[in-house]
């Protein structure tokens, strides 16, 4: 086969692609995406600095176009497209993105709601005054320079960055099969650790942590835990969670709000309000009235309004959930490393830095020696002349051209080439006696000079001090206080952590309104009192249901349809005395026609405890408690109803206790729980009482030994009895009479098993609540109609009540 007489190679593909490939690889590593560990820059930015030092851009002159820097990078070093320069300028600019300003930008340079900046056109920058620090002594030989790409002038293959900036402004790229993501951190805390290793050089990373406790972020925030940091230090790679700052407040209509003033790195504040508001309209988030950015030149402040019946903890909990407020930074510290990619430690990364300052400050020194000597041997060489002025005068007036005079210098009086030329450039003036005495000192400090810089280059303990000074020296003029503060990783507890475990009183209308308050809300007062009113309630609505709980206990809800739903005691809004509360469809997902009929506070759902349930209709049933162990949203089957029956009352039980229960025509049975066997939660029960025409039961518990049955109407009559009055029967039965319920009386509605020293709350259907002690109602036989616990209003009546323990009350 003719292959062109040489000029056509045959090549297989994949060797082709192999090579190819490695090479494209290694040149987007080395030349683009990833920073080199000793200044901590990549090629782009290291060209831009380098470009505005060679045109002058400093800090102390004029503002000039970005255009101007771009195409002077374009033009020299960079042969790439504009965008990425100005863009790598623009972020050395922006003070979200970079800790310390590299670029001193005046212009429009974007902001952290992610609007771009202005064009090239419009922008103006400079060199910032910590950047200097980038480039000093970069004339002094101390890094080595390379051809640009077409070799028509030299650039810097690293800069002396006499800040340590890789991990002071970090660093992200992604190469090709590796990325980098390294997080800024303090200029002050990172030149102590330096320090620190100057000082120990045996110090390990957990000693270097207490001088760099962690990153530290631009946008600020918080960072929560030391674990993340702790692996990132100690094997280069970890996960560090960021927290936005928020607080509650109160606000002047009683409302709360939550105020949002610093957002984790690289958050745009405009995307994540956008995040929030479609959390609120799709009610993944409830309870958010407002949503607003208020954000100015002097900080910024994100407003979250909430409804008055919200818990704030649990929304700003759920903010953090869902939303950016709470990111992770996944922490990859890979560099440049002779020029390989390694993933390093923070000690590997500081002595890499020092390593590479030592060689800085070394090269500096051998310049500044050498042009001290240089110096040294022309000042020997005029000092030659000054010593035989006249025989030195007389040679080059004898002389006819420079070339024989500066040969005559040379051959008469041994002196080199440079001293000869010194000589014939030597001013008349330098022949006064003060201009000698001057020359005679110059040599003398020249001379310890030298003598200092020898010892420098000979004694690394000296060269290490230098750099010790100089760091402290740009830590003096350039640290600054830590924005970002690392708290304890409360992510990773819950809620009820956060929340102090106190008494509350839970109350339920009619309508399903909720609400809590501390229990010691209510007064005690004595028998036939009054009351306060609970809550306000419209003129249709009234309370039914009162609980007494905690805040941490698990609340199961048994519903009127025998499903059960489960909350946390915190999560039930806290409300005013008078307010009416928030409606319980807010907080748990029931049907229409479905109302939430005994509430069962729960700290743990252990074995050997039973849930026992008793129905309108007197059916019955027995369920393990650990059954309902799970936090399912849309709730649970606890018993299956017939199609006329309800749900009415639901005991916690060891499994072998008595029961009671109580209809509204007064009577009453009092049998063994063990007559009921134990059933799965979907099943229908048995029969417990068996009820005369349009009787039902209002009420169930559980009983003790030297308990009472407290028994209650709807006139506010009642009475204790002592459980020995209820003799023992099978289930299924009758039942003996309880209380005698006349029209005086009216029905019972509700029967409690209390024990001396509780108190007794009653509330009515219009809100009035009434808390007494229980001794001070009187103890009587079941069989009589008992005696006046509450006043109540013409047209109103006893609807509820709870026993409670008894608490020592302010009032």
């Amino acid at each position: 086969m003719d292959f062109g007489l040489g000029k056509i190679l045959p090549v297989r593909i994949e060797e082709e692609m192999k090579s190819s490939y490695i090479d494209y690889a290694m040149s987007v590593i080395v030349m683009r995406a990833l920073p080199d560990v000793r200044d901590g820059l990549k090629p782009v930015h290291r060209r831009i600095l380098f470009a505005m030092h060679e045109a002058g851009m400093t800090p102390n002159k004029a503002y000039k176009k970005s255009a101007r820097i771009v195409g002077e990078v374009l033009g020299k070093y960079h042969p790439h497209g504009d965008t990425s320069v100005y863009d790598a300028t623009v972020r050395l600019a922006q003070d979200f993105s970079t800790r310390y300003l590299l670029v001193d930008g005046h212009g429009n340079f974007g902001s952290v709601d992610g609007d771009s900046a202005a064009a090239m056109r419009y922008t103006e920058v400079r060199m910032s005054r910590i950047a200097e620090k980038m480039l000093e002594d970069i004339e002094k030989n101390t890094v080595d320079f390379a051809p640009n790409y077409d070799e028509s002038l030299k650039e810097p293959t690293v800069l002396p960055s006499k800040i340590p900036n890789l991990l002071v402004n970090g660093s992200s790229g992604i190469a090709v099969g590796m990325a980098t993501n390294i997080p800024p951190h303090n200029l002050g805390e990172v030149i102590d650790g330096l320090v620190l290793m100057i000082d120990n050089p045996a110090v390990d990373i957990e000693e270097l942590m207490r001088a760099i406790p962690g990153p530290d972020f631009p946008t600020a925030g918080l960072i929560l835990g030391r674990e993340g940091i702790r692996s990132a230090y100690t094997t280069g790679r970890g996960s560090v969670k960021m927290r936005a700052k928020a607080r509650v407040e109160k606000m002047a209509n009683g409302k709360q709000r939550i105020l949002v003033t610093e957002l984790p790195y690289q958050v745009n504040k405009a995307r994540l309000i956008e995040n929030i508001a479609n959390l609120v309209r799709d009610k993944s988030i409830e309870g958010i009235t407002d949503l607003r950015d208020e954000s100015d030149r002097s900080g910024m402040r994100v407003v979250i309004e909430l409804r008055r019946d919200v818990n704030s903890d649990v929304i700003l909990n759920q903010l953090y959930k869902h939303t950016q407020m709470q990111e992770t930074f996944g922490v990859n510290m890979l560099a440049l490393v002779n020029g390989h990619p390694r993933v390093l430690n923070l000690r590997q990364v500081l002595e890499y830095y020092l390593e590479h300052q030592k060689e800085v400050i070394t090269r500096r020194t051998q310049f500044d020696l050498a042009k001290a000597k240089a110096r040294a041997h022309i000042l020997e060489g005029l000092k030659i002349a000054l010593d035989h002025l006249d025989a030195v005068i007389k040679t080059i007036r004898e002389s006819q051209t420079v070339d024989i005079a500066r040969s005559a210098l040379m051959n008469g009086f041994s002196l080199s080439e440079k001293q000869a030329q010194a000589i014939l450039e030597m001013r008349l003036q330098r022949l006064t006696g003060l201009e000698r005495e001057k020359i005679d000192q110059e040599y003398q400090d020249i001379l310890a000079t030298i003598a200092y810089l020898e010892s420098v280059l000979a004694d690394d303990a000296k060269l290490f001090q230098i750099i010790r000074e100089e760091l402290l020296s740009v830590k003096q003029r350039f640290g600054d206080e830590r924005r970002t503060v690392i708290t304890s990783d409360v992510s990773k507890m819950d809620l009820a952590d956060l929340i102090a475990e106190e008494d509350i009183v839970i109350t339920l209308t009619h309508y399903g309104y909720i609400k809590r308050l501390p229990v010691d809300t209510y007064r005690n007062q004595k028998r036939g009192g009054r009351g306060v009113t609970g809550m306000n309630t419209k003129e249709e609505d009234f309370v039914e249901h009162i609980f007494v709980s905690t805040t941490h206990h698990n609340l199961l809800f048994f519903s009127s349809r025998g499903r059960v739903y489960r909350l946390k005691g915190y999560e039930i809004p806290e409300a005013s005395r008078q307010a009416k509360g928030t409606a319980i469809v807010n907080l748990l997902p029931t049907e229409p026609k479905e109302k939430i009929t005994a509430v069962i506070p729960v700290r743990e759902f252990s074995a050997n405890k039973f849930l026992f349930m008793a129905t309108k209709k007197g059916i019955v049933k027995k369920t393990e408690l650990t059954d309902f162990d799970t936090a399912r949203k849309g709730g649970l089957i606890a018993i299956n109803l017939d199609e006329d029956d309800d749900l009415i009352e639901v005991k916690l039980t060891n499994g072998e206790q008595n029961i009671i229960m109580g209809t509204k025509h007064g009577q009453a049975i009092h049998f063994s729980e063990k007559d009921v066997r134990m059933m799965g939660r979907a099943a229908r029960g048995v029969k417990g009482v068996a009820l005369t025409h349009q009787d039902e039961v209002i009420g169930m518990d559980s009983a003790h030994k030297n308990g009472e049955v407290l028994t209650v109407t709807a006139e506010g009559y009642g009475k204790r009895t002592p459980i020995e009055d209820y003799r023992l029967q099978t289930r299924g039965g009758k039942g003996i009479i309880n209380i005698k319920a006349t029209d005086k009386t009216g029905e019972v509605v509700g029967i409690k098993v209390v024990r001396p020293g509780q108190e007794l709350m009653l509330i009515t259907i219009d809100g009035v609540v009434i808390r007494t002690d229980i001794d001070e109602i009187s103890l009587i036989s079941r069989n009589t109609q008992g005696v006046k616990l509450m006043k109540t209003a013409e047209h109103d009546k006893v609807v509820a009540l709870a026993a409670v323990e008894k608490k020592v009350d302010s009032e």
